[in-house]
């Protein structure tokens, strides 16, 4: 339990401080990439089996504590009833709050944010089911016990297994960011394109237009003109 909290507050700057710094450089960048880098399917697959497992355990804590009957327990009336009061706080956990963190999580396989919002449900529900199983122990039957014990390992396992992946996908969001950050860098540094320069050549003569030449029509034919011949001189 100890170990569970300590891992929690080493985590929590560091997810802060990528998620923030990570999305700074992802908007400086987004022009070279144009979308973010599709999810790998191993990565989904392993999510998913860990979400399925954790929900059959939630489905067989609701079911065993519901079968559990705290009333019967050999304990004074003050254990019973802050006992009952945990395990209805564990079952409106477990209805509502844990199926929401799942499925968010489930939407975005490899966010930190919603992976650390999960850890730390997971982390809230074991602190107050241990407590459950403990009084189990002290106070309940053997079945009881051990079907919540079960219920117990099956919480950790889940846990556990969820806080590994935490640290893997950190450690992949720093190499992510590391990337970023050097594409940023040479983007920077790197000097505008030169404008480009429209050159007009003076020295080119316009095209000339074509001369048109002159048809010259052909002249009518001249009329031809009677001549009238002399008068012939009378004979006298």
């Amino acid at each position: 339990m100890l170990n569970s909290r300590n891992i929690l507050v080493r985590l929590f700057p560091l997810v802060v401080a990528l998620l923030a710094a990570a999305a700074g450089a992802q908007d400086s960048t987004a022009g070279v990439s144009g979308q973010q880098p599709p999810i790998a399917y191993a990565s989904v697959s392993e999510l998913n089996g860990m979400l399925t497992q954790l929900q059959q355990t939630a489905k067989s804590m609701q079911a065993d504590l519901g079968k559990t009957h705290i009333e019967k327990w050999k304990t004074d009336a003050s254990t019973k009833r802050q006992t009952l009061e945990t395990v209805e706080s564990i079952q409106r956990n477990l209805q509502s709050a844990l199926p929401e963190t799942i499925t968010e999580l489930s939407n975005s396989p490899e966010d930190l944010g919603a992976s650390f919002k999960l850890y730390r449900n997971l982390v809230v529900l074991y602190d107050f089911f241990g407590s459950v199983v403990e009084n189990a122990g002290a106070f309940g039957s053997k079945d009881e016990l051990q079907s919540l014990s079960n219920d117990m390992s099956g919480l950790e396992s889940a846990r556990r297994a969820l806080g590994e992946r935490m640290q893997k996908l950190t450690a992949s969001k720093e190499d992510e960011l590391t990337r970023l950050r050097a594409q940023v860098k040479t983007l920077s540094a790197a000097p505008p394109p030169p404008p480009k320069k429209i050159v007009v050549d003076d020295t080119t003569e316009p095209p000339k237009k074509p001369v048109k030449k002159k048809v010259t029509k052909p002249k009518p034919p001249a009329t031809p003109t009677t001549d009238t011949p002399p008068s012939a001189s009378p004979t006298k």
